[in-house]
C-alpha cells in the first residue's frame, strides 16, 4: 500500500505492465467475472479526493458587475449578454459613466416595440446592443394595456445604456410610473420629443422630473394620462424654454389653471398647440389670444366648456398675428360670431378646418371670406347649418389666395333651382375642389362651380347621387385653361362613359389620376378611351364597375405606351384568367395592383402574377 501513497503522477502507476486482479491472486476473496474496467472509471479510486467545480456564477453580483463594466463595448458585451438573463440584466444596469471604456453615442439608431414584443428583457437587450453602434436616438414602445410586460425596470435599462436618447414614445403602458420616467429624465437629458399616451402611473412628479433635467424638450404630447394635472404643466412652462409644440388630450386633471399658465408663460415661443377633450373654459382661449404671439398652428377638439365668448376674445385680442392654421372640431362655442372674430383678428390665417361645428352657418363663412384675405384653404365637415348659398357665397367673396375648398358630409347643402340668382364672380385662384357625401349637391351646383372656378386641377366628387354627365360636362368646359390632373368620381352612380370620354378628350394630356370606383355605369368603353387619349395617366381605379377582359387588353395594347403605376380592378366580375398576359405586360411599370373580389381570376393566375410581378404590391 505504501507504493500507492508514494505515487506522484510523474511515473507509471505500475511499472510491470497492466495491473489487474484475478481470482487466483487473492485466495479467499470471491470476485465474480466481469469486463475489464475502462480508464475513465479510474477516478472512482479517488472519490475521496475530488474537488468541487468552480464557476463564475458563484461570484456575488458586485464582483460580476466590476468584471462586466470593464468589458469593451461591442461584440464582447453582446456575447456576455447572451450567456444568461442574469448577465443581461447586470450589463443593462451599468451606466455609461460607470464603464471603464468610453464610447461615443450620437443617437443614430431607432427601435420600435409593439404588443407582446415589448418586454423589459428586450429593452435590456436594446440597451446593451445599441451602445456601440451609434447609440439609440429614438425609441417607441406600444404596449398592450394591462397585459403589457414593460415596467420601470425596462425603462431603467434604457436610461443606463442610452444617454443619447432624443425621442421617446410610451403608449398604453399601465405598469410604467414616475420612477421609470424620472430615471429616463435624469440619465437622458438630451430628450427633445416626449410622447406619453395611456400611462396612468405617470403623474405630475414624473413631469416635474422631465422639466428639471430635459432642457432641450421641444415637443410634448400627453394623451389620456389620468395622473397628470396642472402642477406638471406649470413645471414644464417654467423650465422648458425650448418647448415649441404641446399636445394635451383627455387628461381629466388638467384644467384652466395649468393650460392658461402654460400659454401665458410659453405662448411667445410655442408654435403648435393642440387642446383636445379637456376640462377648460373660454379663459384658456382668452389667454391664448393675448399671449400666443408665436403660435402658428392651433387645433381645438371637443372643448365643451368653451363658449362663444371664448372664441370671440381669442380673435379680438389680436395677439395671434402669426397664426396660419386653425382646426376646430366639436366645439359648441364656435359660432358665426367666433369665426368672424378669428378671421379678422388673425391676419395671417391661411388654413381653416371646421368639423362638427353645428352652429356655424353660411353667414359666418361669408364673414370669414371677407376678413381673412390671405386664406388659402377651407375644409368643412359635418357642418349641417351651412347651405348652398353660404358655401357658394364664400367662394364669391373669398380673396385671391384661395386654392382649396372642401365640403364633406354637409347635409344642409341643397342643389340650386332655376330661379336662384347669385353673382358668378370668378374665383380663378382655386386649384382643388372636393365635395363628398353631400346628398343635396347636384348638377346645378356643379354647373355654378364651373362658372366660378376656371383653374381647377384637382377635382374630387365622391358619393354624389345627384351628379350626372350633364353636371360634370359643364364643369369640364370651364377648366380648359390649365388642365385637370386628378379626378375622383368614386360613388357617382349616375356618371357614364360619356363623362370619361369628354374628360379624356379635353384633359387627356394632363390627366394623371382617375378614380371611377363604384361608378356602376362605367364599361370597357371608358378604359378604351383612357388608353387612347390619356397618355400621362399613372393611377387608374375602375373597381366595382363593368370593366372586363376587353378593357384590360386595351390598356396593355395602348399605342401611347401607358406608364401605369397603380391599377385597381377590384370587384370587376368581368375580368378573368384571360387577362393574365395583359396584366403581366402592364406589370413592367406597375407598382400596385388591386384584384380583390375578382372571383373569375383563379388562384393559379394569382400565384403566377405574384411570382412574376415581384416588384408590384398585389392585393388579392
Amino acid at each position: 500500500m505504501s507504493g500507492i501513497f508514494s505515487f506522484s503522477g510523474d511515473e507509471d502507476f505500475f511499472s510491470g505492465g497492466t495491473m489487474h486482479l484475478s481470482p487466483g491472486s487473492c485466495p479467499g476473496v470471491y470476485l465474480p467475472p466481469r469486463k475489464r474496467l475502462r480508464v475513465a472509471a479510474a477516478p472512482s479510486l479517488y472519490s475521496g479526493f475530488e474537488q468541487k467545480q468552480t464557476s463564475i456564477e458563484v461570484l456575488p453580483d458586485e464582483c460580476l458587475f466590476e468584471i462586466l463594466r470593464r468589458l469593451p463595448y461591442g461584440k464582447e458585451r453582446s456575447a456576455c449578454a447572451c450567456v444568461s438573463k442574469h448577465w443581461l440584466n447586470l450589463l443593462s444596469s451599468i451606466k455609461v459613466n460607470e464603464s471603464v471604456q468610453e464610447v461615443e453615442s450620437e443617437g443614430f439608431l431607432s427601435r420600435s416595440l409593439e404588443g407582446n414584443k415589448a418586454t423589459d428583457l428586450r429593452l435590456a437587450a436594446i440597451s446593451v446592443g445599441t451602445s456601440s453602434r451609434g447609440g439609440l436616438g429614438k425609441l417607441q414602445i406600444r404596449g398592450s394595456g394591462f397585459e403589457s410586460k414593460v415596467t420601470d425596470a425596462g425603462l431603467g435599462s434604457i436610461a443606463h445604456g442610452c444617454p443619447s436618447l432624443k425621442v421617446l414614445s410610451l403608449w398604453n403602458l399601465p405598469a410604467v410610473s414616475d420612477k421609470g420616467l424620472s430615471e429616463i429624465a435624469r440619465s437622458c437629458p438630451m430628450i427633445e420629443k416626449l410622447d406619453l399616451s395611456r400611462c396612468p402611473g405617470v403623474t405630475d412628479k414624473g413631469l416635474v422630473a422631465v422639466s428639471e433635467s430635459c432642457k432641450n424638450l421641444s415637443d410634448l404630447t400627453i394623451d389620456s394620462c389620468s395622473g397628470v394635472g396642472n402642477e406638471g404643466l406649470r413645471a414644464v412652462a417654467r423650465r422648458c424654454t425650448n418647448l415649441r409644440s404641446i399636445s394635451l388630450r383627455s387628461c381629466p386633471r388638467i384644467g384652466d389653471q395649468g393650460v392658461a399658465f402654460l400659454l401665458a408663460q410659453a405662448g411667445s415661443y410655442l408654435t403648435k398647440v393642440k387642446l383636445q377633450m379637456l376640462n377648460v373654459t373660454g379663459l384658456s382661449l382668452a389667454v391664448l389670444g393675448h399671449y400666443g404671439a408665436g403660435v402658428t398652428d392651433l387645433v381645438l377638439h371637443g372643448l365643451q366648456g368653451v363658449n362663444e365668448k371664448g372664441f370671440w376674445v381669442m380673435g379680438n385680442a389680436k395677439g395671434m398675428k402669426k397664426l396660419k392654421s386653425v382646426s376646430v372640431t366639436s366645439c359648441r362655442g364656435m359660432t358665426d360670431v367666433g369665426l368672424e372674430a378669428v378671421g379678422s383678428g388673425c391676419t395671417d390665417l391661411k388654413h381653416v378646418s371646421l368639423s362638427k361645428c353645428l352652429l356655424v352657418s353660411g353667414k359666418g363663412l361669408v364673414s370669414l371670406a371677407k376678413s381673412a384675405l390671405l386664406l388659402e384653404s377651407l375644409k368643412l365637415e359635418e357642418c349641417h347649418r351651412i347651405n348652398h348659398f353660404g358655401s357658394l357665397g364664400f367662394l364669391v367673396n373669398c380673396g385671391s389666395k384661395l386654392k382649396a375648398f372642401s365640403l364633406v358630409n354637409c347635409l344642409g347643402i341643397q342643389d340650386f333651382n332655376s330661379e336662384s340668382h347669385l353673382s358668378s364672380t370668378s374665383c380663378s385662384s382655386i386649384r382643388s375642389l372636393t365635395v363628398r357625401c353631400c346628398p343635396g349637391f347636384g348638377d346645378a351646383s356643379l354647373s355654378f362651380l364651373g362658372k366660378v372656378c376656371h383653374q381647377l386641377q384637382d377635382v374630387e366628387l365622391c358619393g354624389l347621387n345627384g351628379v350626372t354627365d350633364a353636371g360634370v360636362h359643364s364643369l369640364l368646359q370651364s377648366c380648359n385653361s390649365v388642365g385637370l390632373v386628378k379626378v375622383n368620381l368614386s360613388g357617382c352612380v349616375n356618371v357614364t362613359d360619356n363623362t370619361v370620354s369628354a374628360l379624356s378628350f379635353r384633359h387627356g394630356s394632363t390627366l394623371e389620376s382617375l378614380n371611377l370606383d363604384g361608378c356602376k355605369n362605367i364599361t370597357d368603353a371608358s378604359v378604351i378611351t383612357v388608353a387612347k387619349n390619356c397618355y400621362s395617366v399613372n393611377d387608374l381605379d375602375v373597381s366595382n364597375t363593368l370593366v372586363s377582359d376587353h378593357g384590360i387588353k386595351a390598356l396593355a395594347s395602348s399605342p401611347n405606351h401607358l406608364n401605369l403605376q397603380v391599377l385597381s380592378v377590384g370587384g370587376c366580375s368581368g375580368i378573368t384568367d384571360k387577362s393574365k398576359a395583359c396584366i403581366q405586360k402592364l406589370g413592367r411599370t406597375l407598382m400596385g395592383l388591386n384584384i380583390r373580389r375578382c372571383g373569375r381570376i383563379s388562384s393559379s393566375t394569382v400565384d403566377t402574377l405574384l411570382e412574376q410581378l415581384w416588384r408590384c404590391d398585389i392585393l388579392y
